[in-house]
């Protein structure tokens, strides 16, 4: 898959019909030769441009990063009310479902589990170590803050496909092929037989039909 491709692809979705709102473009990478169930595949992928949609980020922290989180983040969920989520599961389900990145202080890292684990391990969102979102009470979240704002998870564990948003209809063209092409190359790598593995690939507006690329 290259530029030209993409540009194609765009191109041929800006024929659809125009909606009343700035829709998304989800890329789509459909797989082969997989066997999803015993090989499940999730992983992230930071993008070189923003994707169009602002993440809404939490911290669960205590008094020393606190301060830090409430400047960088949309919630500070601190140690001492970590037992009214333990009261209240419907609070903890509400969480969950409304954030989409969980930062978490290091040093409290097993009562998170024990408090929130059941409600954001479900959902795939518990503070993930390898995306930066464990940290220590010192940390500065800003640079994670915009890490985060430009990651995108891509996961199959059911279905033989992976989507996710590349960018806006009003997005400069050029941001939202970089970014396509960003997760394409990261896919790749982790495939077991790189190119062998992907059937296809199509690009899609939130309400349209998919375009092949």
């Amino acid at each position: 898959m290259d530029k030209e491709q993409i540009q194609k692809a765009l191109a041929e979705l800006k024929k659809q019909p125009k909606k009343k709102f700035n829709q998304s473009y989800d890329l789509i990478i459909n797989l082969k030769n997989l066997v999803i169930k015993s090989n499940p595949i999730d992983f992230f992928v930071t993008l070189p441009f923003p994707k169009g949609k602002t993440p809404k980020i939490a911290c669960f922290c205590d008094q020393q990063l606190a301060e830090e989180a409430e400047k960088n983040c949309d919630l500070v969920v601190r140690e001492k009310d970590f037992e009214e989520y333990v009261k209240d599961p419907k609070k903890a389900k509400m969480l969950a479902k409304n954030y989409d990145y969980f930062i978490a202080q290091a040093t409290l890292m097993a009562k998170i589990a024990a408090t929130f684990g059941k409600s954001l391990g479900i959902r795939g969102k518990m503070p993930n170590p390898k995306l930066g979102c464990v940290v220590p009470p010192n940390a500065a979240l800003a640079p994670l803050v915009k890490k985060l704002s430009l990651t995108v998870k891509l996961s199959a564990k059911k279905a033989t496909n992976l989507q996710c948003v590349i960018g806006k209809e009003e997005q400069a063209e050029q941001e939202v092929v970089e970014n396509a092409l960003a997760v394409y190359n990261a896919t790749i790598k982790q495939l077991p037989s790189e190119v062998q593995n992907v059937k296809n690939v199509a690009i899609k507006k939130t309400m349209g039909a998919p375009v092949r690329v």
